[in-house]
């Protein structure tokens, strides 16, 4: 392909402040620290199934660009 980057931890760019908000945005006032590795995983799992199936919806339609309807 063209432009492949090499995976690193992409994952630590959700940042300590992100999560926060996020906690804030949900009502939380109070977080532990084990909070944001976990906070993290979790959202990695959902993010890779979610680009799994605008991936595999794509694919099917013989394209090359995930569009936001796929998503």
């Amino acid at each position: 392909k063209r432009h492949r980057r090499v995976i690193r931890e992409n994952i630590q760019g959700i940042t300590k402040p992100a999560i926060r908000r996020l906690a804030r945005r949900g009502g939380v006032k109070r977080l532990s620290g084990l909070v944001y590795d976990e906070t993290r995983n979790v959202l990695k799992v959902f993010l890779e199934g979610v680009v799994r199936d605008a991936v595999t919806y794509t694919e099917h339609a013989r394209r090359k660009t995930v569009t936001a309807l796929d998503v």
